[in-house]
């Protein structure tokens, strides 16, 4: 079980820094631009050019895939328009009339890249293909990602087809968060309305814990590649734009992000952090503990510093279980995470002093 002390969308979509890695021996890669993205904090664990603006062919089709599966029922049944049929580029050779599952043309879209797929299901969620790429670029939108924009749901060139690396690895990132999306785009093969499907990621066959995600590749974008790998409770995204060597490339830099970084925990749920002062109590201090856990991928040597957000002092009562403040972490000087804290202990109002007679006569 992995910790969780930031929500994973806010984890993911806020500014993942790159902190204190330049000292590490990274692979050479063929990739004009890449990123290792830890899935669970949202650390950048390697990048290069990863703000450059490129073509993204059908990798277009994870934002297309998350968006069905987040608006519509997966069973069930779709008629193919002919609208969505004879499609250029990548197919599934649909038949206008027929008929198959949502879950059927998601497995056409992410194994074999059907851009007839693609359409299909846009038309069926979106009503229109304009609409539903309005929806493409409103979600992402939501997410943050700035350097992105989609004009068509399956990624034949359009100059305003386009993402960037760091981009494509946080949407990875939120969509690998979804059972539903895992377990297709980690399917090796399947049989569709009689058709023999294999996934087009070689990942899957090559890298130890792969899951995914996607291929992509036009002669205009070069081939990209978005994949990702899970080991030991740790999830990294991995993306490569106009890579000759996509397959190595993914190799080598989900090798480095797993043997250079290791999780490391920080503070677990119910651990005591500090103690505050308590005025006019039956104790003098009162313990505050962490609400949750946080852990965090470390290179060797880097370190990280907690900064306590607690008041001075407290007047009782102060009951346990209640909020008493914040621990922030920070490596290299930036932000990285929080917790909540919460009062381990109660301090009640101390009782008054027996007065003189009382003293004296014992009553």
């Amino acid at each position: 079980m992995r910790p969780k002390a930031l929500s994973l969308a806010a984890a993911v979509v806020a500014a993942a820094v790159l902190l204190s890695t330049a000292a590490l021996a990274a692979p050479s890669i063929s990739a004009q631009s890449a990123i290792v993205l830890d899935g669970c904090t949202g650390r950048v664990l390697y990048e290069k050019s990863a703000d450059t603006r490129s073509l993204i062919a059908s990798t277009t089709k994870i934002m297309t895939a998350l968006i069905v599966l987040e608006s519509c029922d997966i069973d069930a049944r779709v008629r193919i328009p002919a609208e969505a049929c004879g499609i250029e580029g990548s197919s599934l050779y649909l038949k206008p009339g027929e008929v198959l599952s949502v879950r059927e043309l998601l497995l056409g879209l992410m194994l074999q890249s059907g851009n007839d797929a693609a359409m299909a299901l846009a038309l069926y969620c979106g009503g229109t293909r304009e609409a539903f790429v309005q929806r493409m670029n409103d979600r992402a939108a939501q997410l943050g990602l700035e350097n992105t924009r989609f004009a068509n749901p399956h990624g034949l060139d359009d100059e305003q087809n386009y993402s960037t690396a760091r981009d494509m690895a946080r949407l990875a990132a939120i969509a690998l968060e979804r059972d539903d999306f895992r377990e297709i785009v980690s399917t090796k093969s399947a049989l569709v309305a009689g058709r023999s499907l294999t996934n087009h990621n070689k990942l899957l066959w090559r890298v130890d814990g792969a899951v995914g995600v996607k291929t992509g590749y036009t002669r205009a974008a070069g081939r990209i590649l978005v994949g990702a790998a899970e080991r030991g409770g740790r999830r990294l995204i991995c993306v490569t734009i106009n890579a000759p060597s996509d397959w190595a490339d993914h190799a080598a830099l989900l090798d480095f992000g797993f043997s250079e970084f290791t999780q490391q925990p920080v503070v677990t749920a119910g651990e005591t952090v500090g103690e505050v002062p308590v005025l006019s109590g039956d104790r003098g201090m009162v313990r505050a503990a962490s609400c949750e856990s946080f852990s965090y991928p470390l290179a060797a040597g880097e370190e990280i510093g907690t900064v306590l957000r607690l008041p001075r002092f407290v007047f009782a009562p102060v009951m346990r279980g209640e909020a008493a403040g914040t621990a922030e972490f920070y490596l290299a000087g930036r932000l990285i995470g929080s917790v909540p804290l919460h009062w381990a202990e109660s301090a009640f109002d101390a009782p008054e002093p027996p007065g003189l007679l009382r003293r004296i006569f014992g009553r």
